[in-house]
């Protein structure tokens, strides 16, 4: 059944997608985005409230040190929330772990909306790294829940909506926060605190959707509800096929619990699945993706752009990247997620080679700055095309049941911490290399390619049990190829 002929049918399950992703990755996109505009009015407001205090205002440096926590501590307390995204969702569900993940979005929208009132800039310290933990667990979530909930022949499209809402946001975040809208001096708290909006739309909409069935069926064992939740969310009556998968899953992990993070790292059994996991799927901030948003400004203004413009045209490149995603959603279940994921990193590794070659040059003629702002539009777009959307949906389709939770623990772990090192360190590495800062993201895109094009099974299509059996031809691939070899001895030794 092709796309077109079941986006009636199942239309629920795409509401489902809309709820989840409006207070999961969205949320991610639109903090990634939205703490820069008010940065000025943020730093005056940190020095005004110390002037207060002490009658002594910040000094310069103090003052940028404390601006870098307030952005830095979002990555620290989304590994917090990644780290809980392996028990909350076992424990509780994934339901009620997203609506408990929304009261903490609520309480850090207050402390942001209340912080010039109570003028303490340690509320913001605060709600952000509750933004961060909600970020951190509902990103991880939001996927579970989704690829859970998904038919086979459209888990690759439901999971890439992810990368979608994350552009969203991301877009939705520098709009919101230009100067013509609340990126102003009497705003800004309004603008931080922006994200509790979606934080109660998820809460409310969630409370009409059911649990995700496969972890009702496996996890909970409760046949009847998973098989309710499916034809409500399907409105299909032969689900003969999807729940054969899901007892074939659980009977190869009955009588197993929920499997630990270091059981994930140690297992032999994942060996492959985790190193997929962490060189194309969680590295995904190594690519230098984020790392080129931040340069991209310093090109901009060498072309001659306005800095008072400079926010509309970042808004073009999280345009660029959300209409790329959004036509990705529509090849991945038909190019699969192997080719578009692999020839994407290989391309986006050759166009960066191609920038730092033009940043080189850019003096030679007036002209080459536009080139490099073309450059970058272009590797926006191949990281929405393939890596951005396709890496969640490989990720999500890697491991059974049991494993997923303390995978997305791992995943999370790379990701937020990848996250933190390169907002850190980022600054420091231009300042040293200059435009050569991108071919550390070559050496990562290049190996990435190499390692999925070369290794990495393809998934589209196939049920879960099927990827796992691929995956143990790479996992066992000596004790398979020695019972092959003692196999032709002794066929051998009979002739």
């Amino acid at each position: 059944m092709d796309f077109s002929s079941t986006k009636l049918q199942y239309w629920r399950l795409y509401l489902l997608s809309l709820v989840l992703g409006i207070g999961g990755s969205f949320q991610y996109g639109i903090q990634v985005s939205v703490i820069a505009s008010p940065a000025e009015h943020i730093k005056s407001f940190v020095n005004q409230t110390r002037l207060l205090r002490s009658g002594v205002p910040v000094d310069k440096s103090t003052n940028q040190l404390i601006w870098s926590f307030i952005v830095a501590v979002l990555s620290l307390g989304a590994w917090a929330g990644a780290i809980h995204s392996g028990s909350l969702p076992v424990t509780y569900g994934r339901k009620k772990a997203l609506l408990i993940n929304n009261v903490v979005a609520m309480v850090a929208a207050l402390l942001m909306l209340f912080s010039r009132t109570a003028k303490s800039f340690e509320m913001i310290f605060l709600g952000r790294f509750l933004y961060g933990y909600n970020v951190g667990l509902g990103l991880s979530v939001h996927l579970m829940y989704l690829g859970e909930s998904s038919p086979k022949k459209l888990r690759g499209f439901m999971t890439l909506t992810g990368a979608i809402f994350m552009a969203f946001g991301k877009v939705t975040g520098q709009i919101i926060g230009i100067k013509e809208m609340m990126g102003t001096e009497a705003m800004w708290p309004y603008l931080l605190a922006v994200s509790g909006v979606p934080a109660i739309l998820q809460f409310v909409g969630l409370l009409f959707f059911p649990e995700a069935p496969r972890y009702l069926y496996i996890d909970k064992g409760d046949t009847e509800g998973c098989k309710k939740a499916l034809q409500w969310l399907w409105q299909e009556e032969n689900l003969k096929m999807e729940l054969d998968d899901m007892q074939k899953e659980r009977e190869s992990a009955q009588g197993e619990k929920a499997k630990t993070v270091k059981d994930v790292l140690c297992s032999r059994c994942v060996r492959w699945q985790l190193l997929t996991l962490i060189i194309p799927c969680a590295g995904i901030q190594f690519c230098g993706i984020n790392a080129l948003y931040f340069y991209a400004f310093d090109i901009f203004r060498e072309s001659g752009v306005p800095e008072d413009q400079m926010h509309y045209l970042a808004i073009g490149t999280g345009a660029t990247e959300l209409f790329t995603a959004m036509i990705c959603s529509f090849l991945i279940d038909q190019a699969g997620r192997k080719r578009l994921i692999g020839y994407g990193y290989l391309m986006m590794g050759i166009t960066m080679c191609a920038l730092t070659v033009m940043l080189s040059i850019k003096d030679l003629n007036s002209w080459i700055p536009y080139v490099n702002i073309a450059l970058i539009f272009c590797v926006i777009s191949i990281y929405g095309f393939g890596p951005a959307g396709t890496s969640m949906a490989l990720c999500a389709d890697l491991f059974l049941q049991a494993w997923r939770p303390a995978a997305y623990v791992i995943s999370g772990t790379i990701n937020w911490l990848g996250m933190f090192l390169v907002g850190m360190l980022f600054k420091y590495i231009v300042d040293g290399l200059g435009q050569f800062c991108f071919l550390i993201f070559v050496a990562y895109t290049v190996l990435s390619a190499a390692f999925v094009i070369y290794f990495v099974p393809e998934t589209k299509g196939k049920m879960m049990v099927e990827i796992m059996e691929d995956f143990n031809k790479l996992n066992y691939k000596k004790c398979v190829s020695a019972d092959i070899e003692r196999t032709d001895i002794d066929l051998a030794t009979k002739l």
